[in-house]
C-alpha cells in the first residue's frame, strides 16, 4: 500500500482495539476488488477479528448478496452506505466499511470522473460514508482507497461499543 508507515500502523491499532475489545470488522469491495480484505486479512491476529468481506461488482449481486435497493447509482455515497450495512449484517460483525467508485481510466457510464470513490461504513448506531476524488491511473486509485478505506476502519472504531456478548468468549 502506499503510505506504508502510516498504512502499517493503522493496520496495527485496528488489529490491537479490535482484539482488546473484542470487535469483528467485516469489509465489503466493489471498486477495490479484494485488495481491502487482503490488506485487513493481513492484520495481526485476524483470524480473531475479521469476519471476512465480499467483494461484489455487479449491481444486481450487491442488490441480491447485499441488499443494495434497486436502481441506485453504483458510485454513490448510498450505495457506499448500503453495501457497508448488507455487509455488516452478512458478517454479524461490528464495524464494516466498503468501497465503491470509478477507478478509470475514463469516466463510468454515468459520468463519474475516474478518481471518485466513496467509502462507506457501518454499525449497530448508524451508517455514513466519505466522498474521495483520487488521482492516478486505475492501479492507483484502488490502492489509495484501499489505504484510505483502512484508515476509516481505524478511526471508525474508536466509537465502536463492546461486542456482542455471545462473542465475549472467543
Amino acid at each position: 500500500m502506499t503510505d506504508g508507515a502510516d498504512s502499517s500502523d493503522d493496520l496495527r491499532h485496528l488489529s490491537r482495539t479490535a482484539l482488546e475489545r473484542r470487535l469483528r470488522i467485516c469489509v465489503a469491495e466493489s471498486l477495490t476488488s479484494g485488495r481491502l480484505a487482503s490488506a485487513v486479512g493481513g492484520g495481526d491476529d485476524a483470524g480473531r477479528w475479521f469476519g471476512g468481506g465480499a467483494v461484489v461488482y455487479q449491481s444486481d449481486e450487491k442488490e441480491r448478496v447485499l441488499g443494495v435497493t434497486p436502481g441506485l447509482d453504483p458510485c454513490s455515497a448510498e450505495v457506499a452506505e448500503q453495501m457497508a450495512e448488507g455487509a455488516r449484517k452478512l458478517f454479524d460483525a461490528d464495524l464494516c466499511v466498503a468501497t465503491t467508485g470509478v477507478g478509470g481510466p475514463g469516466p463510468d457510464d454515468n459520468g463519474h470522473p475516474a478518481g471518485t470513490v466513496f467509502l462507506g461504513w457501518a454499525t449497530a448506531d448508524g451508517v455514513g460514508h466519505r466522498a474521495l476524488m483520487l488521482s492516478g491511473d486505475p492501479a492507483e486509485v484502488m490502492e489509495s482507497a484501499v489505504v484510505q478505506a483502512v484508515r476509516l476502519l481505524t478511526v471508525r472504531i474508536e466509537g465502536v461499543h463492546a461486542a456482542d456478548p455471545r462473542r465475549a468468549s472467543s
